[in-house]
């Protein structure tokens, strides 16, 4: 129901209240909609409130507050039972959501829940180490269409990429590149095995030839040179701990190494690796529709100094310990399941070090309130970036952490595999190709984030009624038609406003208006519970109801009053599908 019906409800209950307890008129007045349409369309719980603090009988304070309730054109009835008052509309009420609807156009439903309040959402900030997979794209799926609802809700958002571009997989993925550059010379790289636990995709192949292209042999070096002294591979069938921590000491040599026999062209080339996938990246992020306002570099936070400056704050507010020459954070008193590692024996900072410090940017930079969309693997992150938080001072309720499982993609009913390493996986590119923009953003918020999420391919290419974004856009596109026939029959929009609608009088028009009006209180929960979730389900809803309507009645009957009325109920109808789907990053064709 419409925020102005319950407005109006809430002004009745606080008029009886002032009438009946008058030392309680501050006293807060909630709504609810029962789950039995035969307890009424609204329900309030005032009285059982008052009589737990009065320690009087709530039935009793309910008929009183009812005695005293004025009269309303919208309540039909208000009843008690036990200490709650239920309030029955008439059909008038219902009707109203339509002319809201008409007058707000765009509007409806917008929201000042977030009074105009600093929001940042990071959300994606995936290592520019390769192309965006189906995992990735849940949380793009999720972060765009969250910051828009926030927007619409009344938050001053900022969508930000958090780009980790100063740390070990970047020094990975340019040593991969590097080699597979000198594999391209013949005798220069043949003899280099290429690691296994490096970067395998072909993508690393096209930017080796982008790097030939432009430098020629300059980045060329004999493999022996390259290979001295370097840990051997273990066997290929070895799979045990000590043989992963072999393959990563040999990786990490490498790129000691690199860096030694290239000197300034390691630079070059780690420049040109980042700045090839991060435009990939952004590339296939708009394409999707998903756009960052800011794009933050890592790197910023040490040439800044703030890392530094971070760690030694902590030090100086007793959080910080030194043991075997690393500098340690006590991350254990915060709830922590041990403590962490800040800055190396070496003297390097590690990457929670910088992500202590991006938090501190975040704070200083003062938004109200910040939100991390994070991929639920990182869910052992949150206590020791909350207690580095708290550690700074800071207040830790502004922090916000919303975790997303990645998504499962199934084709033919066979779950297919996503790894970056080794390059089996699907990229969100290949996917878009194959379902379309609109069923990817749709599927991916079809539930709740941190639920496990099968994406079901052939579903979403399958334009049936048992695909929920095909079924949406086909009432769209069937209002879209109707009100196009209506055009070219001579309607004039400007008539809706003075429409007549009290002609919608039959139940199924009654419920598409209550529907309607829903559409606010939509908006309202699923930006407090964070969950664009419930607006697709709100649609999915709505759209059932109106191809249940357009089966069973005609809109340009002969009635020119009762058509007109009808017509105004298909274009409020319209709207709402339309800034619903707009919210969800969905398209909206007008014919199908």
């Amino acid at each position: 129901m419409s925020h102005d019906i319950k407005d109006h409800l809430s002004g009745l209950t606080r008029a009886a209240l002032e009438s009946v307890l008058p030392e309680h008129r501050n006293a807060a007045v909630l709504f609810e909609k029962p789950k039995r349409p035969s307890n009424g369309d609204f329900s309030c719980n005032l009285a059982m409130r008052l009589a737990r603090l009065l320690k009087r009988d709530p039935s009793e304070l309910a008929r009183l507050l009812v005695s005293a309730l004025p009269e309303s054109p919208f309540v039909d009835k208000a009843e008690t039972a036990g200490g709650f008052i239920n309030f029955y509309l008439r059909p008038l009420a219902r009707i109203e959501a339509v002319r809201t609807v008409l007058a707000q156009k765009n509007d409806f439903g917008r929201s000042g829940l977030g009074g105009g309040r600093k929001l940042q959402i990071e959300f994606v900030s995936a290592n520019p180490t390769g192309p965006l997979h189906v995992g990735h794209g849940r949380g793009a799926a999720y972060g765009a269409s969250l910051s828009s609802l926030m927007a619409f809700a009344g938050w001053d958002v900022t969508r930000e990429y958090y780009v980790n571009d100063a740390g070990r997989q970047m020094d990975i993925l340019a040593l991969s590149a590097w080699l597979r550059y000198l594999a391209l010379f013949g005798d220069s790289g043949a003899d280099i095995p290429f690691p296994p636990n490096a970067y395998q995709g072909g993508y690393v192949i096209d930017m080796a030839k982008q790097l030939q292209a432009e430098h020629g042999h300059e980045f060329c070096r004999p493999a022996p040179g390259l290979l001295m002294d370097i840990p051997s591979l273990p066997a290929p069938e070895r799979v045990d701990d000590e043989a992963k921590e072999m393959r990563e000491t040999r990786l990490d040599a490498l790129i000691e190494r690199a860096r030694t026999l290239l000197g300034d062209g390691w630079r070059i080339i780690h420049n040109h690796v980042l700045t090839a996938q991060l435009a990939e990246c952004r590339n296939d992020l708009e394409e999707f529709g998903v756009f960052h306002d800011v794009w933050f570099p890592e790197q910023a936070l040490y040439d800044t100094g703030l890392v530094a400056r971070c760690v030694e704050r902590l030090e100086n507010a007793g959080h910080i310990y030194v043991r075997d020459g690393a500098k340690w954070f006590r991350s254990t008193a915060f709830g922590d399941e041990k403590d962490r590692v800040v800055q190396r024996d070496n003297g390097m900072y590690t990457y929670f070090a910088s992500d202590i410090a991006y938090h501190l940017n975040k704070f200083e930079r003062g938004f109200d309130r910040i939100i991390n969309i994070w991929g639920a693997d990182h869910h052992g992150y949150i206590p020791r970036v909350k207690g580095a938080v708290a550690a700074l001072g800071l207040d830790t309720k502004k922090l916000e952490i919303a975790l997303v499982q990645f998504a499962v993609l199934y084709r033919e009913g066979k779950k297919v595999s996503m790894s970056t390493r080794s390059a089996e996986f699907v990229t969100l590119r290949a996917l878009r190709e194959e379902a379309g923009n609109d069923a990817c953003r749709f599927f991916y918020v079809l539930r709740k984030s941190d639920q496990h999420l099968d994406f079901d391919l052939d579903l979403a290419r399958s334009q049936t009624n048992e695909n929920p974004v095909y079924y949406i856009q086909y009432a769209h596109a069937r209002l879209c038609s109707m009100l196009a026939q209506w055009a070219r029959e001579g309607g004039d929009p400007a008539s809706l406003d003075s429409a007549d609608l009290s002609r919608l009088d039959n139940p199924r028009e009654l419920a598409l208006a209550s529907r309607l009006g829903e559409f606010p209180d939509i908006i309202e929960s699923a930006a407090r519970e964070l969950a664009p979730h419930m607006l697709a389900f709100y649609l999915k809803d709505l759209a059932a109801d109106f191809h249940s309507y357009y089966n069973a009645e005609r809109v340009l009957v002969d009635d020119k009053a009762l058509k007109t009325a009808r017509i105004a109920l298909v274009t409020a109808m319209r709207q709402v599908i339309r800034t619903g789907l707009k919210l969800l990053g969905v398209g909206c064709p007008e014919s199908m």
